[in-house]
């Protein structure tokens, strides 16, 4: 739901963390919860003084796969009745900016999918698409990587959690912005300097309402939260010794990271 548009970060100073909002000036650090009663300290710090973490700290993560029109044409898969997800990992968790790093028994294909992301700002359970608004902090960068070879490597049982949940295989941010339609969103993806993906958020098969209130008749969502609202055209293998990847969602901000095989 548009209004004030505002965007939260967490980090790391002086061995402390804490959190705030960005501003043209710099962090204005915050007291209180991110996701409840919050105020200015007045003390501003620099982007420079600052180790950044990754925004929130979710209890689980949902990730969404074939929820985009054009990428379930490619495919020539059919459009499910139901959001398709799987749970991925805390531990898959990293910080924008972090040197991501294949695992040493693993020498298959890894991509890519950059992503717009989910975050909850209230316990939510069994929710209409109508009220789900009221229960979404804001939006935030994602880059879901995928171990693909592992993925199928078993014919008889795909492993999504495995190939997703690989430690650090999941950067996300580096900000949550509030106060954005996500379906005026356009999400890249550009990897080593050329841009592999660029789509509108508005192809989604079930938008950001939806999926919050079909995946809250399942699971009680929690503050902090975090829903990887799928992927679509332009997934790529990362294939060079050294890859910097960069999720860019213009409101949003830049996720970059490197992955190194």
């Amino acid at each position: 739901m548009a209004g004030e548009m505002k965007k939260w970060l967490r980090f790391r100073h002086a061995g402390t963390t804490g959190f705030g909002k960005l501003t043209s000036s710099g962090i204005s650090v915050h007291e209180g919860e991110l996701f409840g009663r919050n105020a200015p300290t007045g003390k501003t710090l620099a982007l420079s003084e600052i180790e950044l973490l990754a925004p929130c700290v979710p209890s689980k993560i949902v990730a969404l796969w074939n929820n985009f029109h054009a990428l379930a044409a490619k495919l020539n898969q059919p459009e499910p009745p139901e959001p398709l997800y799987l749970l991925k990992a805390t531990t898959s968790i990293t910080t924008p900016g972090a040197v991501i790093r294949r695992p040493s028994y693993y020498d298959g294909k890894t991509t890519y999918e950059g992503e717009l992301g989910i975050v909850i700002g209230k316990t939510c359970a069994r929710v209409s698409p109508g009220e789900a608004d009221n229960f979404i902090f804001g939006y935030t960068c994602v880059n879901d990587i995928t171990a693909n070879d592992i993925l199928t490597r078993d014919p008889t049982f795909p492993q999504w959690a495995r190939a997703k949940g690989i430690d650090d295989y999941s950067p996300f941010g580096p900000v949550i912005t509030t106060g954005l339609d996500p379906a005026r969103l356009t999400v890249r993806t550009i990897l080593n300097g050329a841009e592999r993906q660029n789509y509108p958020i508005s192809d989604m098969i079930f938008s950001a309402q939806e999926l919050v209130s079909k995946i809250s008749h399942d699971m009680t969502l929690l503050p902090g939260d975090l829903i990887a609202v799928g992927t679509s055209v332009g997934v790529g293998v990362m294939k060079e010794p050294v890859n910097t990847v960069t999720v860019a969602i213009d409101g949003i901000g830049e996720l970059t990271n490197e992955f190194r095989l």
